[in-house]
């Protein structure tokens, strides 16, 4: 399918004549032929993982380029354009985020890229001018729209592991977008000539229900919410988006949007959504809770695909007449960034990354919890929720894709494991991604006491140093390089040289007496200490250090 790059007001009338049209010449003309001249659609991508290390990318159908433009919106740059079949009008990313399936309408193929290295890795006859794409969640299945005969479209099954066609769900005429729900069950196909949704049970590959509206005209994309509870329907020449009620396959209310609506995506926490309007250059912006459009923002010239970053922050638009992508950020609803693409960019979809976790300040705290901590890393950006260890932190602040911030719940002394989560998955779990809850240390013991406290003795004796850390944390509880004593001013308490390892007697090391739930560390003091003070520091595991002051005679 061609998109209209001259003026934006002829859209409607046109479609009118060719519904007037025997449908065999007219839809496969419509559809097939590079010359055509009928509204262009949008494939909704689903959730989407993307393997790159370092960056989230975008991947860009070019309808007349017969490309594939990969845009990093990190840099704002394209950092691949991929050569696949003729007028590639869908493109969808794997859960996985191993591959982008990109649906030639020229060609009647499915090109399969492998995102690690931007090229192609496999070629998938379909059938007959093919457009729409979307994956199962589980990656195991995608679904490509096509067309059938006249008055019906079939949505082909492929699966991903042979990437071949395993079965043909036939649908009504010219399905244009597909979205399938959260858990796998149902996917939706938008049938633009028919006028109407479809829905298949994806577990039969049946056709299960058909919804039809008389003010839903021409349903050019779907995209489901993310909790699977309702799917929206931009209705192309209705100028309104259908809200369908997933439970009943009902047809809810209608929302008015700009003219000529031809894409839609949900946001990732699924309050807003964001239709491309093909007819006035926009984006409209639907307050999903409200049900009605809250924003506009204006983009370039016939806006065509959308998707709103499953990371959450922006929403990408494909802007057909003017060769471009949109960018727009969420908070505002204002576009942030316009780059190139390749001619007539049709179809998008974003990849996601799950989070890492590169570090966590401050790393220790008490166990009671309750203190704010920064949490550092990559692809942060849509947190959903933050665990110590099994316990959910409260107050998570999403400060940009780098950091967030979280309150730390109680917990038991010791070191957990933090991870992020976020709608593309969960960070994994490492060295630099943990916190330590703080040992409940209760002082040194008698005979030693806590400063302020200046502890008396004759230099060269051995001193007990015992402490309990509410029982018993294994025999690893001191720090490296602890513990230590130093020679310190005796009025100032200023320090005098480095600090130097506090040896135990006899080379005993740390005991442990379950008894009295003591720790000890017998400290053999050098003579040489006659005559000065020391301060002994001894460091735990937790991050917490402890002294105590020493006069030695």
């Amino acid at each position: 399918m061609t998109v209209v790059s001259s003026g934006r007001t002829g859209f409607p009338g046109r479609l009118r004549r060719l519904r007037r049209r025997a449908l065999a010449a007219a839809v496969a003309g419509a559809l097939g032929a590079l010359g055509a001249v009928v509204p262009v659609s949008s494939a909704h991508a689903a959730d989407q993982t993307d393997p790159a290390p370092a960056h989230r990318l975008v991947y860009i159908a070019n309808l007349r380029s017969s490309s594939v433009t990969a845009f990093d919106p990190s840099t704002g740059t394209a950092v691949a354009t991929v050569p696949v079949g003729t007028g590639p009008q869908g493109v969808a990313v794997s859960p996985d985020g191993s591959q982008a399936y990109v649906v030639n309408n020229g060609s009647g193929t499915v090109s399969v890229i492998d995102t690690a290295a931007n090229t192609v890795a496999a070629t998938v006859p379909v059938g007959r001018l093919p457009g729409p794409v979307a994956f199962s969640p589980d990656g195991t299945r995608a679904y490509v729209g096509h067309y059938v005969s006249p008055g019906t479209g079939g949505v082909d099954v492929i699966d991903t592991a042979t990437r071949t066609v395993t079965a043909t769900v036939l649908v009504g005429s010219q399905p244009f977008g597909i979205a399938v729900t959260p858990d796998g069950t149902r996917a939706y196909v938008a049938n633009l000539i028919g006028g109407t949704v479809s829905v298949i049970d994806t577990a039969a590959n049946t056709l299960s229900a058909t919804i039809a509206g008389a003010n839903a005209r021409m349903p050019m994309a779907v995209a489901v919410s993310p909790d699977g509870s309702r799917a929206y329907a931009a209705n192309f020449n209705s100028g309104n988006v259908s809200v369908i009620d997933t439970a009943t396959n009902t047809i809810t209310g209608t929302i008015p949007t700009g003219s000529g609506p031809g894409g839609v995506s949900v946001a990732p926490d699924g309050a807003h959504a964001y239709v491309t309007n093909q007819n006035a250059n926009t984006v409209s912006v639907i307050d999903t809770a409200a049900g009605t459009v809250t924003g506009t923002v204006d983009v370039g010239g016939t806006p065509v695909g959308v998707t709103a970053d499953p990371a959450g922050g922006a929403v990408y638009v494909t802007n057909s007449r003017s060769n471009t992508v949109s960018v727009i950020e969420t908070a505002g609803n204002t576009v942030t960034g316009t780059a190139a693409t390749g001619s007539s960019p049709y179809a998008v979809a974003t990849a996601t990354v799950a989070p890492t976790v590169t570090g966590v300040r401050t790393g220790h705290g008490p166990a009671a919890g309750g203190g704010t901590v920064t949490i550092t890393g990559t692809h942060l950006a849509g947190a959903r929720s933050v665990r110590f260890g099994t316990a959910p932190a409260t107050g998570v602040t999403v400060v940009d894709d780098f950091t967030v911030k979280a309150t730390v719940p109680a917990g038991v002394g010791g070191t957990v494991d933090v991870t992020v989560t976020t709608p593309a998955g969960s960070s994994a779990t490492g060295v630099a991604a943990r916190y330590t809850y703080e040992y409940p240390f209760g002082g040194f013991q008698p005979p030693v006491a806590d400063p302020p406290a200046v502890n008396q003795g004759h230099a060269g004796r051995a001193f007990p140093m015992k402490f309990s850390l509410g029982g018993d944390r294994g025999p690893d509880v001191i720090a490296r390089g602890y513990p230590t004593a130093r020679n310190v001013d005796c009025v100032t308490g200023a320090p005098l040289d480095p600090p130097a390892p506090a040896v135990t007697a006899g080379g005993s090391g740390l005991r442990y007496d379950p008894a009295g739930d003591t720790y000890t560390f017998v400290w053999k003091t050098s003579s040489s200490y006659a005559g000065t003070c020391r301060l002994f520091t001894l460091g735990l595991t937790d991050g917490t250090t402890h002294t105590a002051l020493f006069r030695f005679s």
